[in-house]
C-alpha cells in the first residue's frame, strides 16, 4: 500500500509527488490519459519534422518559481532556451512594442516610441526590483504567507505604501494610462493581463499585467529544449528515481472516504488502489467534490459555494507547421518567441466585452508562439513550428463574425475558426498562409479531452479575477490545500496561486500532507465562520467497496 495516491500526472501532481518522494514516502500517480504530463505535453502529430506543444508552451513562472529551481531538474536533462525578444506586440501603424532580454534595451524601445516612456518602463521595473522577491515568496508558499506578507508589507511601505497598492490594483488600461504616453508601454501591460481572462478594465488586471511583464523581463519567456514534454519527463524520470510509480490509463472515479477520511481512491476499471496517508488531487476544484467525493461527505455550503464557481474564458488553440519563418510587417517581431496580436487596448477591450456577451470574437486578440525562433530543435532549419491561441466565450449567444459559429465546434465550426485566426495573423503577417504546411485543430472540447482540467478549455481552471483568488479560491475559505474530508488535499491550479506552470499548488498539497493536514483546523473554524452545517448521514465507504 502507498503512503500517497495522487491523481493526475500534471505538473501540479508530479511536483507534489517528488515532493512526498522526498521525505521517504511510497507513492503512485494515477493518469487517466495514455501518457503524464496534463497541459505540459508535446508530440509530432501535427507533422512528424515538427515537435508541437499540446498546450502550454513559454513558461516563466517555472522560471521564477523556488519550488521547480530546489528539483535541480537540470540533473534528469532538462534545458531551456529563450528567443532574441521575450515578446512583441506589432502596431497597426506599422511600429512594434517590444519587450527585450534587457530592461534597459526595453526602455531604449520604448523611448524612441514615445519620450519619458523608457523612463517610465525603468521606474516599473525599479519597483519590481524592491517588491519581487517577496512578492514571488507569496505567490508560492502556503497561504497565508506570513513571512513573505510581512516584509512585503514592510517594503510596499517604503516603497509608496497606498500610492503603489492603488496602483496594483488599478485595471490595466488605466495603469498604462497613469505611466505612459505613447501606445507601446499600455500593449505590453495590457496583453500580458490578457493571458489570464483579465479584461482592460477588470480590477487588478494592471498588477496581473505589471507581474507577468516583470517575469517577462527578469526570466524571459523560456521554453524546454526539444518540446514542453521534457519538463514532464524531467518531473517523472526523477519521481522513478526516488521510488515513485506513474500509471497511465488509469482514470480515477472515486475518492473512498471511511470514517471521514480519505483511504484512497477507486479507477473506471473497478480497481481499488489504497492510501495509507494521502489522497492528493491534481483535478479542478468541481470534478473533485461534484464528481469524485461523494457528496454525503462534504459541507452543504462548499457544494452551494461551488454553483458560484467561475471557470476562466474557453480556448481555441491552432497549431502550425510553416514552411519558413512567419513574414511579420513589423520586422522587431520575427525575433520574439511571443508575438501578441490586436488592434491596441481597444482592440483587448472589444474583445473581452464580445466574450463577455457570450459573442465569439470577429476579430480575435492572438497570442502567437514561434517555437523554432525560440527553440531551434522544434523543427528543420528554415521553418516554423508555430501556434497561436485565443479565447472564446464557454456558453456562445451568438457570433461576432459573419460566420454564424455556434459553440456546437463540430468539424466546419472548428475549420472556421481556424481560417478566422489565420486572417488575423495574416493582416500583420501578409503571406503567412502560403507558408502553411500543416496545421491542427483544438476546440474547447477538443482541449478538455487532452486533459480533464481544461474543463470547456479553460487553461487556468478557474478566473484569474479578484473575486476567486487568495482565500476565495477555490471557494470562499482559507485559500488552503485542504479539503473537509481528512487526508484529502486539493493540488490543482484550482487551488492558490492558481494557473501557470510554477508547481505551487502541487508543493502546498504535498507540504500540508506531510504535516498531517494541521491546516484542517483553520478550515473548520472558516467552516464555522462562515456559517457552513455539514450534511447529515455521511455515508461510510470502504476500500473493498
Amino acid at each position: 500500500m502507498p503512503d500517497a495516491v495522487v491523481i493526475g500526472a500534471g505538473p501540479n501532481g508530479l511536483v507534489a509527488a517528488n515532493l512526498l518522494a522526498d521525505a521517504g514516502w511510497s507513492v503512485e500517480v494515477l493518469e487517466a490519459q495514455p501518457e503524464p504530463g496534463g497541459a505540459v505535453r508535446s508530440d509530432r502529430e501535427v507533422h512528424p519534422d515538427y515537435v508541437s506543444d499540446l498546450c502550454s508552451s513559454f513558461y516563466p513562472l517555472a522560471a521564477a518559481s523556488p519550488i521547480l529551481a530546489d528539483l535541480k531538474l537540470h540533473q534528469e536533462g532538462l534545458r531551456w532556451s529563450h528567443a532574441q525578444r521575450v515578446l512583441a506586440h506589432p502596431m497597426a501603424d506599422g511600429r512594434c512594442a517590444v519587450l527585450e532580454r534587457r530592461c534597459a534595451d526595453t526602455a531604449v524601445g520604448l523611448d524612441a516610441l514615445a519620450a519619458g516612456d523608457g523612463r517610465a518602463w525603468l521606474d516599473l521595473h525599479d519597483v519590481w526590483k524592491r517588491l519581487g522577491p517577496d512578492i514571488v515568496g507569496a505567490l508560492f508558499t502556503p497561504f497565508p504567507p506570513i513571512r513573505s506578507a510581512a516584509r512585503l508589507a514592510a517594503r510596499l511601505r517604503a516603497a509608496g505604501g497606498l500610492r503603489l497598492a492603488r496602483s496594483l490594483v488599478l485595471p490595466v488600461r488605466r495603469l498604462g494610462d497613469e505611466e505612459f504616453r505613447g501606445e507601446a508601454g499600455k500593449l505590453l501591460l495590457a496583453g500580458n493581463a490578457l493571458h489570464a481572462d483579465l479584461a482592460p478594465e477588470a480590477a487588478g488586471s494592471g498588477g496581473f499585467g505589471w507581474l507577468m511583464s516583470m517575469l517577462g523581463q527578469t526570466y524571459g519567456f523560456p521554453v524546454p529544449v526539444g518540446g514542453a514534454g521534457a519538463l514532464t519527463r524531467a518531473l517523472v524520470s526523477r519521481l522513478e528515481r526516488l521510488g515513485g510509480a506513474v500509471r497511465c490509463g488509469e482514470r480515477v472515479t472515486r475518492v473512498v472516504v471511511r470514517d471521514g477520511r480519505a483511504v484512497g481512491v477507486r479507477t473506471s476499471g473497478g480497481d481499488d488502489v489504497p492510501a495509507a496517508r494521502a489522497v492528493i488531487a491534481d483535478v479542478s476544484a468541481p470534478a473533485l467534490y461534484e464528481e469524485l467525493v461523494d457528496p454525503l461527505h462534504l459541507p452543504g455550503r462548499l457544494l452551494a459555494d461551488l454553483r458560484r464557481f467561475q471557470w476562466d474564458f474557453a480556448t481555441f488553440k491552432v497549431d502550425w507547421a510553416l514552411d519558413g519563418p512567419v513574414p511579420w510587417t513589423a520586422q522587431e517581431a520575427r525575433g520574439a518567441g511571443t508575438v501578441h496580436l490586436a488592434d491596441g487596448v481597444d482592440g483587448l477591450t472589444r474583445f473581452a466585452a464580445q466574450i463577455s456577451m457570450g459573442r465569439v470574437p470577429d476579430r480575435p486578440f492572438l497570442l502567437f508562439g514561434q517555437m523554432t525562433t525560440a527553440d531551434a530543435t522544434r523543427s528543420p532549419a528554415g521553418t516554423e513550428s508555430a501556434w497561436a491561441y485565443t479565447h472564446v466565450p464557454h456558453r456562445v449567444k451568438g457570433d461576432a463574425g459573419e460566420d454564424g459559429l455556434t459553440g456546437l465546434w463540430d468539424r466546419r465550426e472548428q475549420e472556421v475558426m481556424g481560417d478566422r485566426i489565420e486572417c488575423e495573423v495574416e493582416r500583420w503577417a501578409p503571406g503567412f498562409r502560403s507558408l502553411i504546411r500543416a496545421r491542427r485543430l483544438l476546440a474547447p472540447p477538443t482541449l478538455q479531452d487532452l486533459d480533464a482540467n481544461l474543463r470547456g478549455g479553460a487553461i487556468n481552471a478557474g478566473t484569474t479575477a479578484m473575486h476567486q483568488q487568495l482565500v476565495f479560491r477555490p471557494t470562499p475559505g482559507t485559500g488552503r490545500p485542504e479539503t473537509p474530508v481528512k487526508g484529502l488535499y486539493l493540488a490543482s491550479a484550482s487551488a492558490h496561486p492558481g494557473g501557470g506552470v510554477h508547481g505551487a499548488p502541487g508543493a502546498n498539497a504535498a507540504r500540508a500532507a506531510l504535516r498531517g493536514g494541521i491546516g484542517a483546523d483553520l478550515l473548520s473554524r472558516a467552516q464555522h465562520a462562515l456559517g457552513r452545517r455539514d450534511r447529515k448521514g455521511a455515508r461510510v465507504e470502504g476500500i473493498d467497496g
